[in-house]
């Protein structure tokens, strides 16, 4: 008798709906990992660089140096394309406002809108898939519930019309049900526990990006950056009376 309460004979009591359900679960569990692999990845390799990449960066001799040391060292391109793109927005000012266009914009205001559409950009795609995994955490538990309401149900029509209850018709549909909530709950933990966690990265990754966007926009508009390389402190000064 015990040796017949297994998956498989409890898969061979189901019918439809229970099919249907346990397969929903099934690729909920398979998307939220996928999801969560490929997040874990890319966040480690964004912490593993990021330090070496911004220290690397303020301590180059040039702005085309700092660049592409940047560029090398960070393999997600979060500061390395809003450094690029800071870069961009202050050389295409310059050389227009040489031609007599754009005067009604001065380049810290340029150089702020192109930055804070690379940050939002930076941002929404930092926060793909976590709108999947907590979808997963909030519906997966309610989908094995539905699950264990119907095997149940399948309790109690075996039941009915007995005159006294028969352990081999309640088994399998009481272990069913038991196997539903089991499997719900198992969907729904790691994406619920992966979503804060991707969350307070990405909450960590925004404030650090804000504030090398700032010492970005003073380097590029004025020259100056506490701590950095002289000869790239000298090189933004000169920049910036060019663009004066």
């Amino acid at each position: 008798m015990q040796s017949q309460l297994g998956l498989a004979h409890f898969w061979s009591q189901g019918d439809l709906v229970t099919h249907t359900t346990a397969a929903i679960l099934a690729l909920l569990s398979l998307a939220s990992w996928s999801v969560i692999i490929s997040k874990l990845l890319s966040t480690w390799r964004a912490s593993r660089s990021q330090e070496r990449a911004l220290t690397g960066f303020w301590h180059a001799n040039s702005l085309p140096e700092a660049l592409e040391g940047l560029r090398k060292d960070d393999p997600s391109g979060i500061f390395s394309g809003l450094a690029l793109t800071g870069a961009h927005a202050a050389q295409s000012h310059q050389q227009n406002a040489t031609r007599g266009i754009g005067a009604g914009v001065n380049a810290s205001e340029f150089i702020t809108r192109s930055m804070r559409s690379h940050i939002v950009n930076t941002q929404a795609r930092n926060e793909r898939g976590l709108t999947l995994l907590a979808s997963v955490g909030s519906t997966a538990p309610f989908i094995g519930l539905f699950g264990t309401v119907w095997g149940i149900y399948h309790a109690l029509v075996g039941l009915s019309g007995a005159t006294q209850v028969v352990l081999d018709k309640v088994a399998g549909p009481v272990g069913e049900a038991l196997i539903m909530t089991a499997a719900g709950l198992f969907v729904a933990i790691p994406a619920v526990l992966a979503y804060n966690a991707f969350t307070r990265a990405n909450r960590l990754v925004s404030v650090q990006l804000d504030g090398f966007a700032h010492d970005l926009h003073a380097y590029l508009t004025t020259g100056a950056r506490v701590g950095s390389n002289p000869n790239l402190v000298e090189l933004g000064a000169v920049r910036a009376s060019r663009q004066a």
